[in-house]
């Protein structure tokens, strides 16, 4: 669940797939009393020009679908980790390099990690 009183996951999920995002990963943080959220949505483009196009179809899906706007979204100078903050998730768009510099899913190795399978 997330702040806005409804699961966004299936919608982040079909909008990520929607705009060709790969290796869906969710991270569930709720058992970790030290993370910040409850959940990590980790994804990636492939081209900073391809992140930023997932990064916005998630804002603007989310919008249409659910009148959901984020509280805060950062990265679009680079493009090459997007990250877009809807409270109790947030959703983390990279490109292949730096999301294996970042390893985020090895950082929090501890949380429940499942993989989405990608549709092709």
């Amino acid at each position: 669940m997330t702040n806005h009183g409804k699961d966004l996951l299936p919608e982040i999920i079909e909008a990520i797939r929607d705009r060709k995002g790969r290796k869906i990963t969710v991270v569930d943080l709720s058992a970790i009393e030290s993370a910040a959220v409850s959940r990590f949505v980790i994804c990636e483009g492939s081209s900073s020009q391809n992140v930023a196009a997932i990064a916005d179809n998630i804002r603007d899906y989310l919008l249409e679908h659910d009148r959901v706007k984020p509280y805060n979204y950062d990265g679009y100078g680079s493009s090459s980790w997007i990250v877009v903050d809807y409270g109790d998730t947030m959703v983390h768009v990279f490109t292949p390099q730096t999301r294996s510099l970042y390893d985020l899913e090895g950082l929090w190795c501890d949380a429940a990690i499942t993989e989405i399978p990608d549709l092709d």
